[in-house]
């Protein structure tokens, strides 16, 4: 299958929402939940620099009103070899932004024959932000978290958003969700420059444990069913999910230690 021919005026370039509008007269959207009133929205996540790159996690819950709307959801998603996505907000919503966000990055590089560059990348997302603004002036907000290796700086970069596609790029760490606050705090008491993989693991496993601990819509580790937060690793090497065994190793210490030094929460 080849891509359609456009004249000049009506080339669609590398965007592939435009080539979608082009095509079929309207960009993409997401259709309202067909099966009633009741949205499911999923927290918290989180994302920190570690010497080399960055580490992106996620816990697993999603819930609508009250109730637990899912109790697996993945939340940390790859945008591309060297790149990825975190999503906090209307899950149903945020997950069709992902899907939408990654055939853009993919037929960009198709057409362009590179990759879009990092910042490239989240302008590109902070455009797909805005276009929701009118659902989320309804409630219906999706806030994600971007992060990536900038191949040309050599390091990690995290960028966040509002509502309304504002673009900010973070310097070492961000939480959001409904347990970014508690999460960014326990971030920001154990960051600091430099930090190995074991220990930035750690401490995004932590920062996951004390939101759970203080956010009922965050979910913390469930050995019954063997559910743990999703973490990834984005380096130079490219975009690589952490080992759910490793993930539960690294909770089951970190429950031990919080017991044995007379602090269990």
């Amino acid at each position: 299958m080849t891509l359609p021919r456009f004249s000049p005026d009506r080339d669609p370039g590398s965007s592939f929402v435009d080539l979608v509008r082009r095509m079929n007269g309207e960009p993409p959207k997401v259709e309202p939940n067909e099966h009633g009133p009741v949205i499911a929205h999923g927290t918290t996540i989180c994302a920190l620099r570690y010497h080399e790159g960055v580490i992106m996690a996620g816990d697993r819950r999603a819930t609508a009103g009250s109730s637990i709307a899912h109790r697996a959801m993945d939340k940390v998603h790859p945008a591309d070899r060297h790149s990825g996505v975190a999503i906090a907000g209307s899950a149903g919503f945020a997950l069709e932004m992902v899907k939408l966000f990654q055939l853009q990055l993919e037929h960009y590089e198709k057409v362009e024959g590179a990759a879009l560059s990092l910042e490239g990348k989240a302008n590109q997302l902070a455009q797909m932000v805005r276009q929701n603004l009118p659902m989320a002036m309804q409630g219906l907000v999706v806030i994600p978290l971007f992060a990536g290796y900038d191949l040309r700086r050599q390091v990690g970069r995290i960028y966040t958003y509002d509502a309304t596609g504002g673009r900010y790029e973070e310097t070492d760490f961000h939480a959001d969700g409904s347990g970014g606050r508690d999460a960014r705090t326990t971030i920001k008491l154990g960051w600091t420059e430099g930090l190995d993989r074991a220990a930035a693991i750690e401490l995004a496993v932590e920062a996951l444990y004390e939101a759970a601990d203080e956010d009922s819509a965050t979910g913390g580790p469930d050995p019954v069913r063997g559910i743990y937060p999703t973490v990834a690793t984005i380096t130079a090497a490219g975009y690589t999910p952490v080992p759910e065994s490793e993930v539960s190793e690294r909770f089951a210490a970190l429950i031990q230690h919080k017991s044995e030094s007379g602090h269990p929460r």
